[in-house]
């Protein structure tokens, strides 16, 4: 069998959770292969509000299992603290989910740096969650890094005492005050717990499975844009968020990928510092956020929105070998009379279609505009949506010569139409 893949295609909460949690049933393993608990995936159920950080999207379902993969990072209180709130959802959690091994650690210092590395930057901050997720992947790929598999060697907390001290050194660099022993007290109560669940060999999980006929979907986290390779960067996050990063994430071959289902708003949002060349910052944006509730799910923060960026999630597409696209949230445009897409910039005085090295805080857009559709979609198959709903889909289709599958009308389950008769 083969593994499909599902990611984001903007700056994040494109509504992820949700077309997860749809899909779910379609598959026998969900797996996240990258990000840690900055990332918040949405679920409504039964009118219930349910926010996922770290476990898959597909822990409410029946024998669904779910595998946090090595490429997240994790912080053993927040996955724990989830794991209490899942089992109180009547799940057997502890049957259903799977841990990776070689997934990392978040220690109580790695927070702290993130703090006070943020708060040294001043203006020119990223705006990051403060989670100790950059820190996390910086000690990884300095080869520093604790694993979940070391909780289980009898000299891991020596291991932790060694990492804990180099993170200690360069905090008083920064002469930040800090105290981390009630955390640090939580911590390894959290750890204990974590020996209580399914710690695998991640890579052999999945490989196994897939030679066995199972059918597996990578869920990834925050968003394309945010690709600490191909994203707007320095404003970005701390590991591959596209397509490629489920490889690596998961211990997966590339010829095993199959569909890469990718997530859009009608709209787009940012959450955090970054350059946003359709931000909309004026009565309509605000229309927007208050319209689409745009609030970060982890951290809070109010979304930065804008018009929907078709330069952007063409590129998106490109990169990630997007095979069909989820478009989410597009009752939130229900009330407006005309609709924006921008379909290219002025670059040095030149259309482009193409995304500059160095994307600005500010660019010049060209825009296409929609007639709204100012009515509530009420219908249950997708012809049953607005004719100038219906038009701009085609439009989108078109210009990213991608189709669209689904198109979700509001945040419960059974608010996701269905455009194709076969999606997966």
């Amino acid at each position: 069998m083969s593994v499909d893949v599902l990611i984001g295609l903007q700056w994040g909460d494109e509504g992820k959770g949700k077309i997860v949690d749809y899909l779910a049933p379609n598959y026998d393993i969900i797996a996240r292969f990258q990000g840690g608990p900055n990332a918040g995936h949405t679920l409504v159920v039964n009118k219930e509000k349910i926010v996922l950080h770290t476990i898959p999207s597909g822990i409410l379902h029946d024998n669904t299992y779910n595998l946090i993969g090595n490429g997240v990072v994790i912080n053993p209180i927040t996955l724990c603290q989830e794991m209490v709130k899942v089992k109180s959802w009547g799940v057997n959690i502890q049957k259903y989910l799977m841990i990776a091994e070689k997934a990392h650690l978040i220690l109580p210092t790695h927070k702290v740096l993130d703090a006070a590395s943020e708060a040294a930057k001043g203006k020119a901050k990223i705006g990051s969650t403060l989670r100790g997720i950059g820190p996390t992947y910086m000690d990884k790929t300095g080869r520093n890094g604790l694993r979940i598999g070391d909780i289980l060697t009898s000299d891991f907390k020596s291991k932790y005492q060694k990492l804990k001290e180099k993170h200690l050194e360069i905090i008083r660099m920064y002469d930040f005050d800090f105290d981390i022993e009630e955390e640090e007290k939580a911590w390894f109560e959290s750890i204990e717990e974590l020996k209580n669940y399914s710690i695998v060999a991640g890579e052999y999980y999945v490989n196994n499975a897939l030679a066995n006929g199972k059918r597996i979907l990578a869920e990834g986290a925050q968003g394309s844009m945010l690709d600490i390779d191909f994203g707007t960067y320095p404003f970005v996050t701390s590991s591959n968020t596209i397509t490629a990063g489920a490889c690596n994430g998961l211990g997966v071959a590339p010829n095993k990928i199959k569909e890469v289902i990718g997530i859009s708003k009608a709209y787009c949002t940012r959450v955090g510092s970054g350059p946003f060349p359709t931000e909309l910052d004026d009565e309509v944006g605000e229309e927007i956020r208050k319209a689409g509730f745009e609030f970060g799910a982890t951290t809070g923060r109010p979304r930065r929105c804008g018009w929907i960026d078709l330069v952007a999630l063409r590129y998106a597409c490109f990169l990630n070998g997007v095979t069909q696209i989820a478009l989410t949230k597009a009752d939130v445009l229900n009330d407006f009379a005309s609709i924006e897409a921008c379909t290219s910039y002025n670059v040095q005085g030149k259309k482009s279609m193409e995304l500059p090295f160095e994307l600005q805080e500010k660019m010049d857009c060209n825009y296409t505009s929609f007639p709204g559709w100012q009515s509530d979609l009420l219908g249950s198959n997708y012809g049953d949506l607005p004719v100038n709903l219906q038009n701009y889909v085609s439009f989108l289709e078109d210009y990213l010569k991608v189709p669209v599958s689904m198109v979700s009308t509001g945040p419960e389950r059974e608010k996701l139409l269905l455009k194709q008769e076969a999606i997966v």
